[in-house]
């Protein structure tokens, strides 16, 4: 039986084949998804009643099968359009882009000649100002037998390549199949870890999985999943972090599999957009920049080339773009479509213009996804859905725009001055002097006039960056990007953000959109994916995850035990200090005691966490003070990396003395300090985020959602700190340690109740 040919839609062929010349960003900044939706149906709503939109279409071009839909069929089926969406002035859009909008035009148009028999048809590319709603229209005829021929040759290029794919795949499901596990044994609890990760893929849910640091977590989710890719179908794998860290584990534990080495499987790192640029300091279009210039011409070989080397870290990836002069970064986006496993941050499929997830709904990927550390998921999700920007800026902006923008930009001014005024008299406060200290307000909702104004300013900046992309400036731009950004939060503001007004002065105001409940923006992420796995040693209780990333309802809960004895941990319970902040002043002798008293009968290395800097130095200069002889060093404001690197660096095996850090700071969580480089840590605080009005407005929020407002605005978020700060102790099998819990409030029977079960709290 002969075999099926291979698929391929007309946007994937045609941007394979038909795109030359030049990268070019200096176009406007291209319509969000959804606004590009509702532009197609604004348009295809205004043709009548004869008008067909979306109709399918298919056949089989040398070897091919080239299906999708065509926008709309006009004039009794003798015309079709191909419709897009645009900010700014036509005429400045890139070439390779008008190229490929005509080249999307023709290959709908021999597919529909063939399908009725016609022979000629008329091609109209429709493009929508989303800006004025101006439709212009460009017109060509063409004729059946030609258009045909043009489909062979683009099918013609594509099928070479396709087949190669169709045969990697083929190897690197076969290679799969026999995948074994590269230790001669598992650690304990690794295979409970790896077992509950098949099958979350075989059945295709979500899972959370709450698995202890030092069981090898990241290797016991890649191997299951790479052992699903052939038995469930799926197509790609993406292994998402939220630091950079993360990413070189997963790349570790793919080359201990034997991926770099022996298997035939495509792996790449993404890397975020300003680490990759070799030109920073140049435009990202061919006039400026030597590796934008002639782009998508010098493509296909450094694809071809990508693609055979396999293995493309941004190392790897850097050395092909260079071999070919092209930009690495635009490259790796390229190459992202191709590759089986994709490592990067969290942000390329959750975020509101994710890549991989419009490459998952554009490509029909089955796409397993695993999420390392993901107890940030839900902070890290609300930064994605939030917007802020700042008066002080788009006054200084005001003063050295061109004429032609200014009018725009002193609407934005006035309309945000008199919201403010408006704002601050409805709470009864005075109008503002030049400074005052600072002044917050939570709001339902959001300023229409002055959404609208933003909106009119972005149009006209975009307007005049496309007319004249040599008057772009940091400033402008970001200023553009920044009000994209809100006014795009505008279009679906809900109940799951709060519109924020926080007042320094006049002239000094901040307005933000902010998400509280990422829930609805992240739902249908999940959706997509064919399977989800969020793990982190600190993701209990299992239903404020699920209820503030929106996870199904079918969504499981993994707790792989421990492989710790308790005896291992020594936790002490302070009874006799509180660190509330009415208190902390009275704290300081008994936090002083306490410190010196654990050093002086286990000497070695010590991590003592507080909640701010504030109470982190008075403790310090009080230790120094009373027992000058015992070595201490501080984390501090606004530390470098390097600075950071050498706080780290100082924790030697054999080593003694007590580090300063706060709670939820860069030492808190993500570090590997193993064996005596750390015995124990000081944890002088619940963690408990600051009770302010913002705060007070997160809990409203979720109590009108869930019910559970003062846990999972406060005590939920606090403790999850409190475990990842004291989870640094014990990084593997054979460590020991102590963990000092010093608050009362850590004696209680709510808060035990949530403190890991393998704890044996002592007061």
């Amino acid at each position: 039986m002969p075999a099926s040919p291979l698929k391929v839609a007309v946007r994937t062929l045609c941007e394979f084949t038909a795109r030359r010349g030049d990268l070019d960003h200096r176009f406007t900044p291209a319509p969000s998804a959804r606004e590009g939706i509702a532009g197609h149906v604004r348009v295809q709503a205004g043709r009548g009643d004869a008008y067909r939109s979306e109709v399918a279409v298919s056949a089989e071009v040398a070897g091919l099968r080239v299906q999708g839909r065509i926008d709309g069929v006009a004039d009794g089926g003798t015309c079709i359009e191909e419709i897009k969406t645009h900010r700014g002035r036509l005429e400045r859009m890139a070439d390779n882009q008008r190229a490929l909008h005509w080249a999307q035009a023709r290959v709908y148009g021999a597919l529909w000649c063939r399908e009725q028999g016609l022979p000629e048809v008329t091609l109209t590319l429709v493009y929508l100002d989303l800006v004025t709603g101006r439709e212009t229209r460009l017109t060509q005829q063409a004729d059946a037998d030609h258009l045909w021929q043009e489909l062979e040759q683009h099918a013609k290029r594509y099928h070479d390549w396709a087949h190669r794919e169709a045969e990697h795949r083929r190897r690197r499901d076969a290679a799969l199949r026999g995948l074994a596990f590269p230790h001669a044994e598992f650690r304990p609890g690794q295979r409970e870890l790896a077992e509950a990760v098949y099958k979350a893929a075989a059945t295709g849910r979500q899972l959370l999985a709450q698995a202890p640091t030092g069981i090898g977590k990241t290797l016991a989710s890649l191997f299951p999943m790479l052992k699903a890719m052939p038995t469930q179908g799926l197509d790609r794998v993406a292994f998402l972090t939220m630091k950079t860290p993360g990413r070189r584990l997963a790349l570790e534990a793919l080359v201990s599999l034997g991926v770099k080495a022996a298997l035939p499987l495509r792996v790449i790192e993404l890397t975020a957009r300003d680490k990759a640029c070799e030109y920073p300091d140049r435009a990202c279009h061919g006039d400026s920049c030597p590796l934008a210039s002639g782009f998508y011409d010098r493509l296909p070989e450094a694809r071809r080339a990508a693609a055979e080397r396999a293995w493309l870290d941004r190392e790897g990836l850097r050395d092909v773009a260079m071999e070919h002069a092209i930009c690495p970064y635009y490259l790796g986006q390229e190459m992202a479509r191709w590759c089986d496993v994709v490592v990067g941050d969290v942000n390329h499929y959750f975020d509101a213009s994710a890549m991989l997830h419009g490459l998952a709904l554009a490509q029909g990927w089955k796409l397993g996804v695993l999420v390392d550390e993901a107890h940030n998921l839900v902070e890290r999700a609300r930064g994605m859905y939030s917007a802020d920007l700042e008066q002080r800026r788009l006054n200084a902006l005001r003063k050295e725009v061109p004429a032609v923008l200014k009018r725009s930009l002193d609407r934005v001014g006035r309309e945000w001055q008199g919201w403010v005024r408006e704002v601050a008299l409805a709470h009864g406060d005075e109008e503002p002097g030049s400074r005052q200290a600072p002044r917050w307000y939570g709001l339902d909702r959001l300023p229409e006039a002055l959404v609208g104004a933003l909106n009119g300013a972005t149009a006209a900046i975009g307007d005049h960056l496309g007319e004249f992309p040599e008057a772009t400036t940091p400033a402008l731009t970001d200023f553009l990007f920044d009000a994209l950004a809100f006014t795009r939060l505008a279009e679906t503001f809900g109940a799951h953000s709060l519109v924020e007004l926080t007042r320094s002065g006049r002239g000094r105001s901040r307005i933000a959109i902010a998400n509280m409940i990422p829930a609805d923006f992240l739902a249908p992420r999940f959706a997509a994916a064919q399977a989800t796995v969020l793990f982190s040693a600190t993701l209990a209780p299992g239903q404020y995850q699920r209820d503030l990333l929106g996870l199904p309802t079918t969504a499981v809960w993994q707790e792989v035990s421990p492989p710790f004895r308790p005896d291992q941990l020594k936790v002490r319970v302070c009874r006799h200090l509180s660190t509330r902040y009415r208190d902390r002043e009275r704290s300081l002798p008994g936090i002083v005691a306490t410190l010196a008293d654990q050093y002086r009968r286990q000497p070695g290395h010590y991590l003592a966490f507080f909640s701010s800097f504030a109470y982190l130095e008075r403790a310090r200069e009080a230790l120094a003070e009373s027992h000058p002889d015992i070595p201490q060093r501080s984390q501090t404001r606004g530390m470098g990396e390097a600075d950071r690197d050498a706080f780290l660096a100082a924790f030697v095996p054999g080593g003694k003395g007590i580090a300063f850090a706060v709670l939820g700071g860069a030492f808190a969580e993500g570090i590997d300090l193993p064996g005596d480089r750390l015995i124990g840590a000081f944890i002088a605080t619940l963690g408990l985020p600051p009770n302010d009005p913002r705060q007070e407005a997160l809990k409203a929020r979720l109590e009108a959602r869930f019910g559970r407002g003062d846990d999972y605005a406060y005590r939920i978020p606090g403790l999850i700190k409190v475990v990842q700060a004291a989870g640094r102790v014990i990084r593997g099998p054979e460590d020991t340690g102590v963990v000092v819990l010093m608050d009362d409030r850590f004696a209680t029977p709510e808060v035990r109740a949530r403190l890991p079960h393998w704890w044996a709290p002592a007061s």
